[in-house]
């Protein structure tokens, strides 16, 4: 059984040219785009600062623990790197500094700076002194051996000391550090409330500006396909164009909001978290960045295997889709045929297929997402072993070792964000490559006129030895030449394949004739413009199509017809007997293709349709090819009505309905082989008259 649906690749790695030609889209909205930017930014930033904050309120106001330098220590090459100034605190001869200043100091220098006296290994507490403080002053009379070595505002006490305080004392102390949390307590809601707002905004209008693109796409896509011209239409699957406006359009609408941010946000965050680290120690980063080459290659190995699983499993899911819709389609002759056990069994072999394919998928991101967490996992218990031997030797601050390890999730966590999103991007340029292709299809009928279309169509039309082919070289009309006077009723005959229908889209230039000319009131129909033609000319098809919609829906198409005109060409073509006998009368709903009439009442509806629109030349094609004898003879009633008075050219296979025509052209492979009333041609005993025995075998002729 054959695919119903597409089962084309539908994944294409990255390309350039496409992306620039998605992105052309976003130039309407330039100010949508550049707060989406912002707000990325805004959200990244902040992320990125939130450790840095917790950094800093660790090591300046949790763990403030100080060392203390002789003034001595400002001559020696290691002031470089402690970089000692007046503005530290000056206790009792000596300079203190935090333990985070001596990261900076190697441990041979510490040893050096100590054997010479110039370095104090005690830990040691500064605290300020608030003469304000009634806590303070409490403490200060209670213990003044705490408050024994103060130089200005500053005091100081052994770290031993602070700990064996009770939490009251201590506190009391500590009140400046307390203070400080609390700003920097608030400075991270600030930062986080920032980060909550600027996502939202990311979100928000990234997913706007996915959506107007998206629509605007599918606006362009639907006009272009109204404007090509039926030779390319008729090669192109309806289900092909409706997944290029809606799957095709949908991925479009995904690269702006889960994967063009997302790539952008998290390549910042982890160019961003590794500039951080650096930043904070190069040593540590280094250990970080040792085990990125594996957790690349991972990605890398995950993201084709990813592909693979999503190709196969699109695949299997096409088919089911494919092997659904035929079926059910044809569940009649399946049940006629007693064939439930054959399908039954077939379905589930598709359908364990579909399944594997979706374990296939959800076995390489099931083992994908655990490997990152696993490198992230060890990276991060390496840098705790390392860091904490640094620590110990006062070579980092606890804050920076607890600011490394959020600054390892979060250059991680990307990791495996983009190694997903790469599926989408795929899916994206496959979509975005299949919509410029259609987009990119210059199949059209020219429309340049060169005369204006007249006030009032008289009628005349006249075929001067045209020849036609669907196909190069494979002719359906050769050398064909007729006229059609105003006023008159021409029918065309002839055995299927003779090109009757064909004349049909021609004059309304549906198609455009290789040789000859056809023309309109004297004028070659290439000249007028092709709206007007086609308002003077209207086709009633073989095939009627009814919309979902209301009966006045149908017949108006949106154009300013008013009641009365509609009633009156309802009237016209005896469609306003059964439109009256329904219950909500012309404000009926019609459903999908107006299954809710019958074959008759749709082909009278599309008559009224026809005749409101008021067009000087109607053509009917097959009206009543395939119906009963009852219905002919309703629909016949409604010919009268639709063709009176006007130029017409009625293509037929029942020939008892063109006898009152006023000249019936016979067609017999692309050329006229006789032409006449129907008593001249019946006369001549030629190709008509055998057609018509064929049709009235056992009547009078």
């Amino acid at each position: 059984m054959a695919d119903f649906f597409e089962t084309d690749d539908v994944t294409k790695g990255y390309d350039s040219q496409i992306t620039r030609r998605i992105l052309t889209y976003i130039r309407p909205y330039r100010l949508i785009v550049a707060i989406t930017l912002l707000a990325l930014a805004l959200s990244t930033a902040g992320e990125l600062l939130s450790p840095v904050i917790i950094r800093r309120a660790i090591d300046d106001a949790l763990m403030k623990t100080w060392y203390g330098f002789l003034p001595e220590t400002r001559l020696t090459e290691a002031n470089r790197e402690l970089k000692l100034s007046d503005k530290d605190p000056f206790i009792g001869g000596k300079i203190y500094v935090r333990t985070s200043r001596l990261s900076g100091l190697s441990t041979a220098e510490k040893k050096d700076l100590e054997a010479k006296g110039l370095f104090d290994t005690r830990e040691m507490y500064v605290f300020t002194v608030d003469p304000a403080s009634e806590a303070q002053a409490a403490l200060r009379a209670a213990r003044p051996e705490l408050f024994a070595a103060m130089d200005g505002p500053y005091g100081v006490i052994p770290m031993e000391k602070l700990r064996a305080l009770a939490a009251a004392d201590a506190a009391a102390l500590r009140q400046a550090d307390s203070a400080q949390i609390a700003s920097y307590v608030l400075l991270l809601l600030g930062i986080l409330a920032t980060v909550l707002v600027s996502t939202f905004l990311m979100v928000y209008f990234s997913n706007l500006l996915g959506l107007k693109v998206m629509k605007d796409l599918r606006m362009q896509i639907y006009s272009h396909v109204l404007t090509r011209s039926m030779a390319y239409l008729s090669r192109q699957p309806v289900g092909r164009l409706v997944t290029r406006m809606t799957s095709d359009v949908e991925t479009i609408n995904q690269f702006f909001t889960d994967v063009l941010s997302a790539f952008i946000k998290d390549a910042t965050i982890m160019l961003g978290a590794l500039a951080v680290l650096f930043f904070f120690d190069v040593r540590l980063a280094l250990v970080v960045t040792a085990t990125l080459p594996f957790v690349l290659t991972v990605s890398n190995i995950a993201r084709k295997k990813a592909r693979d699983a999503f190709r196969n499993q699109r695949k299997w899911t096409s088919k089911v889709n494919s092997y659904i819709a035929e079926n059910l389609s044809g569940i009649e002759v399946v049940k006629l045929f007693v064939q439930e056990d054959k399908t039954r069994k077939t379905f589930m072999g598709i359908d364990e297929a579909l399944k594997k394919a979706n374990l296939g998928e959800m076995y390489v991101f099931a083992t994908f997402r655990p490997a990152v967490d696993f490198f992230a996992t060890m990276t991060s218990a390496v840098v705790i072993a390392v860091g904490a031997g640094f620590y110990l030797a006062h070579a980092i601050s606890l804050g920076t070792l607890i600011a490394f390890i959020n600054l390892i999730n979060m250059f991680y966590s990307p990791i495996k964000d983009m190694a997903e999103k790469y599926i989408l991007l795929q899916s994206a340029m496959a979509g975005g490559e299949r919509i410029f292709a259609l987009l990119d299809a210059d199949d059209t009928i020219p429309d340049m006129p060169k005369l204006p279309m007249p006030s009032r169509v008289r009628g005349h039309i006249e075929f001067d030895s045209v020849w036609f082919a669907y196909k190069e070289e494979e002719w359906v009309l050769k050398d064909l030449s007729f006229n059609v006077e105003p006023g008159q009723m021409v029918a065309i005959v002839g055995y299927t394949g003779a090109g009757k229908t064909t004349i049909a889209n021609l004059i309304t230039r549906f198609w455009d004739i290789q040789k000859g000319e056809i023309r309109l009131d004297g004028s070659p129909i290439r000249d007028l413009p092709l709206h007007g033609l086609r308002r003077a000319i209207q086709p009633v098809p073989q095939d009627v199509f009814i919309f979902s919609g209301t009966i006045e829906d149908n017949i108006r198409l949106g154009t300013q017809i008013t009641e009365d005109r509609m009633k009156l060409a309802c009237k016209a073509v005896h469609a306003d007997e059964f439109i009256e006998a329904l219950p909500n009368g012309y404000t009926t709903i019609l459903s999908e293709g107006g299954s809710n009439l019958s074959q008759g009442q749709r082909q009278l509806l599309s008559f009224a349709r026809v005749l409101a629109h008021d067009p000087s030349i109607i053509i009917l094609d097959e009206a009543t090819s395939s119906v009963d004898t009852e219905t002919e003879q309703i629909i016949q009633r409604g010919i009268e009505g639709l063709l009176s008075g006007r130029t017409s050219i009625v293509i037929a296979h029942r020939l008892s309905t063109i006898r009152r025509a006023d000249r019936i052209i016979v067609l017999a492979q692309g050329k006229i082989a006789e032409t006449g009333t129907h008593d001249e041609l019946i006369a001549n005993k030629g190709l008509y008259y055998n057609l018509y025995l064929l049709q009235n075998s056992g009547r009078d002729v």
